[in-house]
């Protein structure tokens, strides 16, 4: 599976797959029987299978889906190595298992999104306001009237940083210098363009000026302890650095136009933010819209928490119409001018959509984000499931996309709709 030529000659940098996958594949022992979740055990068995596919791509080293139906897990599997495994890698290899972390990426997003949100129900926030009316440095160069929710919803004009040195990622202060002296496209939320990483640092200093604590300190106060996550945080405490699944560039060479259009969106070439996703200093900082580390069981967890109405198991996390507001469209499908792809967002989430969507085909309501465009996280009220797809691969133009397709598709397919949200 090394290497899979494509018509133009360029190869594959993808990892060798076993024939069989038994001993590299963990089950864990908490999943309930399908048929009382409205499936068959053909449904999840056409569901695994298509699992299996997209590892045996060679586009992952390690992935990790967790699936709930009605509030119970119908699948928590794993397969590959979490370590020691990936193109042309050699040494120990590590098996990962349900209980590997991995980096969210922009799938932290949503999470971070939720906070603010969160804020808002406690009177604390009014996301129609100005950011400067809580950052006053934010106002300069025109940035004053920019309001919470044009940062939420991708329309702050403030969508990337240009030509910055990526080890910046390690310094909180020159970061917010940077976006303090940003001078903005637009400030009027006419432009729709994907922050990538600018607006989770505003999201993340918004929470640092209101509560008097980091959002890593909320996060935990708020969501991961009372929902008994182990992981679910910015980064992780240096003795769990290796634990976290270690991240590897996969599929097709990244070349023109391709790496310069990744490099708009993410400040530095592919390759690079891969490296420095391995290095401990990244999991030391709190980078709110990409360096969450979580299992694929409990991003599942907090997604099902949203669809349960901000209830998990009788501990109230979020009002319901706390979701309510944060899962509602602000823009029916548009361009982006970052990703250059049209998409649906909500004031923190991106949106499924019809007849297909990122989230599978004929899920409208489904919401939820996607990191690295190999990370997928999703509620979808219409199915009620709440699904997580976390990968170590990092492909961008592969074999994988077909099989990728093919799985947001069967889940969509095999758990149908029970009604219309």
């Amino acid at each position: 599976m090394m290497a899979l030529p494509n018509p133009l000659g360029m190869i594959e940098n993808n990892i060798q797959v076993p024939k069989s996958l038994r001993g590299i594949t963990r089950i864990a022992d908490n999943e309930m029987d399908p048929e009382l979740l409205g499936l068959t055990d053909h449904d999840r068995h056409v569901i695994w299978k298509a699992v299996k596919d997209l590892y045996r791509t060679g586009a992952y080293p390690a992935l990790s889906i967790c699936i709930r139906r009605h509030g119970e897990i119908l699948l928590n599997r794993s397969i590959g190595h979490a370590k020691g495994n990936g193109p042309g890698e050699s040494g120990e290899k590590i098996v990962a298992t349900p209980d590997t972390p991995f980096c969210l990426f922009s799938a932290s997003k949503a999470i971070t999104a939720m906070l603010i949100h969160l804020l808002e129900e406690r009177n604390q926030i009014n996301l129609m306001n100005p950011v400067s009316f809580y950052i006053p440095e934010f106002a300069a160069h025109g940035k004053k009237r920019i309001t919470v929710q044009q940062i939420l919803s991708h329309r702050a004009g403030i969508a990337s940083f240009k030509n910055i040195d990526p080890t910046v990622l390690f310094d909180h202060d020159a970061i917010m210098n940077l976006i303090y002296n940003a001078e903005p496209t637009n400030v009027h939320g006419r432009e729709l363009a994907y922050h990538a990483l600018t607006g989770g640092y505003v999201l993340g200093e918004l929470v640092q000026r209101i509560t008097g604590e980091n959002i890593a300190e909320y996060i935990r106060k708020n969501v991961q302890e009372p929902m008994g996550m182990r992981n679910f945080n910015y980064g992780c405490p240096d003795e769990r650095f290796p634990e976290v699944a270690t991240n590897y560039l996969t599929g097709f060479p990244v070349m023109f136009p391709v790496k310069q259009f990744i490099k708009r969106i993410l400040g530095a070439d592919l390759a690079t933010a891969i490296e420095l996703s391995n290095d401990p200093r990244f999991y030391q900082q709190i980078i709110p819209a990409g360096n969450i580390t979580a299992t694929a069981e409990e991003c599942s967890r907090f997604f099902q928490c949203l669809l349960s109405g901000g209830d998990h198991e009788g501990t109230r996390i979020f009002q319901p119409v706390t979701i309510e507001r944060a899962v509602r469209e602000v823009n029916a499908t548009e361009l982006d001018r970052t990703l250059l792809f049209p998409m649906r967002y909500s004031a923190g989430m991106m949106l499924g959509n019809y007849p297909i969507g990122l989230f599978g085909p004929a899920a409208p309501k489904a919401y939820g984000h996607i990191g690295l465009t190999n990370n997928f996280c999703w509620a979808d009220p219409e199915r009620m499931i709440s699904v997580s797809l976390l990968t170590s691969g990092n492909p961008v133009i592969g074999s994988h996309v077909p099989r990728l397709v093919m799985l947001l598709t069967t889940i969509s397919r095999r758990c149908k709709k029970i009604f219309q949200a």
